[in-house]
């Protein structure tokens, strides 16, 4: 049932998102479209913590629900507007969903798994939420073609409704609940980052820079050696990534995270300079491919590692912290991939050998820790 709920809960708002482009030139902000996407991990970033906290405190049933209902409220809310300021405090809004709802689905399924199956079961929630992403964006734009704008924003909606009463058929897993108050709001130091999941999260920082660098100019460098339908790319990539997250996540579970890691950011580190020097696009689909292996088996690992590290009392926040250091990496890899660039293809090269750089470094780190670390009871 979680899987499920995650599966409609990431098409939900990833199917409205090819449509966003030509909604906000349709409202005069045109000048405005690199604001789409970084707004809304902006806010998703920064209310992590809050949602790690109130994981812990008031359960995990009611962190994963409200994020559902941010995105049934907002998807609801789009056809509504008429100004860019309007949309934009709506993206800022709807960026709340995904920082809460993955935080919560994450550690529910923490702590309903035995430790030595969680990078199994990672993997499988790894796999629905991928499948919501990939076919979210495919289903969008036909409803937007063959109904309209407004039906697409309305249909969005109803899967993010439909995933929030998913979630009320399951059983909560934290006991000790507090009862819901504004101190409940109020986010401490303490509350900003769990220490024990530092060694996670320094990996994933590092890795999560080269997807937000490949996902910033994929579509451009696949332009550039003459690709018709550069969204293909992103097909490869899912497919890849989807084919390898069950078998990284149980050999995780058998050989050790920190093993799986080693040798999956050592293929991230061999893919990113693959792509740099690709001089065809035969050469930039097999880079592509070989990347969403790799990423495919670190994602599920990482977040099972996160998720062992975590004080059982505090895993919504340990989380938490897993994933703000996720969407910094990703964040900062596609700014300064962008900045980089500058639509100039002679420097493409330049951007992937950084992201080879700090996934060699990640790889390097990995070496300093034991292959099989304890599991905090």
């Amino acid at each position: 049932m979680l899987c499920t709920s995650s599966f409609l809960f990431f098409a939900s708002f990833n199917m409205i998102v090819p449509s966003l482009f030509p909604f906000i030139r349709s409202l005069g902000g045109a000048d405005y479209i690199g604001l789409v996407i970084s707004l809304f991990t902006v806010t998703a970033m920064i209310s992590r913590p809050l949602s790690g906290k109130l994981a812990d405190r008031i359960g995990r049933k009611p962190v994963i629900m409200a994020g559902a209902l941010v995105c049934f409220l907002c998807s609801l809310m789009y056809p509504l507007l008429t100004t860019v300021f309007g949309f934009f405090f709506l993206r800022l809004l709807h960026g709340f969903s995904t920082g809460f709802t993955p935080t919560g689905e994450a550690a529910y399924l923490s702590d309903i798994i035995p430790a030595h199956r969680r990078g199994e079961a990672m993997g499988l929630m790894g796999t629905a939420s991928s499948l919501g992403m990939a076919s979210g964006p495919s289903v969008g734009p036909w409803l937007s073609q063959t109904f309209s704008t407004n039906a697409m924003f309305y249909c969005s909606s109803i899967l993010a409704i439909i995933s929030a009463l998913l979630v009320i058929t399951i059983k909560e897993t934290v006991e000790k609940r507090h009862p819901i108050s504004l101190k409940l709001l109020y986010v401490s130091k303490v509350d900003l980052f769990e220490p024990r999941v530092l060694m996670s999260c320094i990996v994933m920082g590092l890795c999560a820079y080269a997807y937000g660098g490949l996902f910033t100019l994929m579509s451009d460098y696949a332009t550039y050696f003459g690709s018709e339908n550069p969204g293909l790319l992103f097909t490869y990539f899912t497919i890849a990534s989807l084919t390898i997250r069950l078998v990284a996540g149980r050999s995780s579970d058998k050989y050790g995270r920190v093993r799986v890691l080693k040798i999956s950011t050592a293929m991230i580190t061999i893919a990113m300079i693959w792509i740099a020097f690709a001089d065809s696009k035969t050469m930039l689909i097999l880079g592509v491919l070989l990347y969403g292996l790799s990423h495919g088996a670190t994602s599920p690992t990482l977040l099972a590692w996160a998720a062992d590290l975590s004080d059982p009392e505090h895993r919504g926040r340990g989380l938490a912290s897993y994933y703000i250091f996720m969407e910094f990496g990703i964040g900062v890899g596609a700014f300064f991939s962008g900045f980089i660039f500058v639509h100039n293809p002679l420097q493409f090269y330049i951007p992937f050998l950084v992201s080879a750089l700090l996934s060699l470094i990640a790889f390097l780190y990995l070496w300093t820790q034991p292959s099989r670390l304890p599991v905090y009871k």
